[in-house]
């Protein structure tokens, strides 16, 4: 995928007007052959990296850890097969703290006071816990009992034990979390190489559509519910948003604003006005400037979507153009399900199904129809018997209530028949996206 511009992310024969609707996992290969990472890449301090997208491989040129080390406060000895069997008293030679190593060998059969963190000293390679010790004086000298039974290497830690040197870290493509962070400053790195975050528009259609907060509803109205909730879940998905408002049922207007925000903007996403009605002028717009594929997928909630890109002056690269239903509930699922893999994958971060666990269902669905993949709203219970995953009990795209009182999606594949209680589902919780 490295290499190839995004402008073939999407290509033309694949999502022709009048094609079968495709399959959710058709729809899903498609994606991950076609979309390529964008090309910009900047260098960020790797406080504030987090969340980012590596756009190279990073090597550990030092190893974790640096040096030998105790694991534990205690006395560090060399080993030997006597001290194993009977124990023995040795003579305190120094003392290792973490920062302050010993500064010279100690002599042999002796004993430091060591400090969790510090280099073992050379020739010792044992460390006792110092609650496992006794201490004693013998003619002026501190003595230390090391109790028999202790393993060589006991309670040591080995240069680059975790991490060798020279070792691949990090992959292009790693998406960084904080625990990486650390992983990168224990070898050195203050800065690291990522994508830019892919630039994405955000634009609700339709004259029924009011932003909140502007005025009462008229007859026919409904505020925007859309807006505000996809460009977050852009966000989530690594992206830098900006929302484009509300615009109007007009395909001029329309075709002008869409030429105008593709040369802005790596992805628009606009809801409403992706089907093939007589009002649906997205469309009609985007196959006027740029190339449309309409595409039909055999899903529930989100049959019709729409891709397509608009070539652009600048560079001469594609925007891409997604085009989700008007629906919350649609708009919702078809973004978890395609739109969100999609902005990673342009984002330069490695192609990432979302996990399905797999529980016992606690509600009961008759005369399902086959040959659709259905996303079913549902949460997880926790019962006497364990966890199991309970269903919404309307199905409606614009059930926002849906959303809210579910903890991820019960993912029904095509052939399904009827779900009886007890009957094994795929449950994909919001989490997998980010979403607490």
């Amino acid at each position: 995928m490295t290499g190839t511009p995004i402008s073939r992310a999407l290509v033309d024969d694949c999502f022709r007007p009048g094609s079968p609707r495709l399959r959710h996992e058709e729809a899903l290969a498609l994606l991950k052959k076609r979309v390529a990472p964008l090309s910009a890449t900047a260098v960020l301090p790797i406080i504030g990296a987090c969340g980012r997208t590596l756009a190279d491989p990073i090597t550990a040129m030092t190893p974790i850890p640096a040096h030998t080390n105790a694991a534990v406060d205690g006395y560090a000895f060399h080993f030997t097969s006597e001290i194993r069997e009977n124990g023995a008293p040795l003579p305190l030679a120094g003392r290792a703290s973490a920062g302050h190593p010993l500064a010279a060998r100690p002599a042999t059969g002796t004993a430091v006071r060591i400090f969790t963190g510090a280099v073992m000293p050379d020739g010792l390679d044992t460390v006792v816990m110092q609650e496992d010790v006794r201490l004693a004086a013998h003619d002026g000298a501190s003595l230390v009992h090391i109790p028999a039974g202790l393993k060589r290497g006991a309670n040591v830690r080995k240069t680059g034990e975790d991490v060798a040197a020279g070792s691949t870290l990090f992959a292009r493509g790693d998406t960084l979390r904080p625990q990486d962070l650390a992983a990168l400053a224990a070898v050195g790195r203050a800065t690291v190489p990522v994508y830019a975050r892919v630039r994405v528009g955000v634009v609700s259609t339709g004259d029924e559509v009011i932003s909140p907060g502007t005025k009462p509803l008229a007859p026919g109205q409904v505020y925007d519910a859309n807006n505000p909730m996809l460009a977050t879940l852009a966000a989530l998905a690594g992206a830098d948003v900006e929302t484009l408002g509300i615009w109007p049922d007009n395909l001029q207007t329309i075709t002008q604003r869409l030429a105008e925000a593709a040369s802005r903007f790596d992805v628009i996403l606009t809801s409403g006005g992706a089907s093939q009605g007589e009002e649906d002028h997205m469309a009609t717009a985007l196959a006027a400037i740029g190339t449309r594929h309409l595409w039909q997928i055999a899903v529930k909630p989100g049959r019709p979507m729409m891709f397509g890109q608009i070539r652009t002056e600048l560079g001469g690269r594609d925007t891409i153009i997604v085009g989700l239903p008007g629906n919350p509930v649609a708009v919702f699922v078809c973004f978890l399900m395609y739109v969100f893999p999609l902005l990673r994958a342009a984002g330069g971060a490695h192609w990432r199904e979302p996990r399905r666990f797999i529980l016992p269902a606690a509600f009961e669905f008759k005369n399902r129809k086959p040959g659709r993949r259905e996303f079913w709203r549902g949460n997880i219970i926790d019962g006497p018997r364990g966890l199991t995953v309970n269903k919404f009990a309307r199905d409606g795209s614009g059930l926002i209530s849906g959303l809210r009182a579910s903890d991820g999606l019960i993912d029904i594949p095509e052939e399904a028949g009827d779900v009886a209680i007890g009957t094994p589902v795929a449950f994909i919780p919001y989490t997998e996206f980010g979403i607490a």
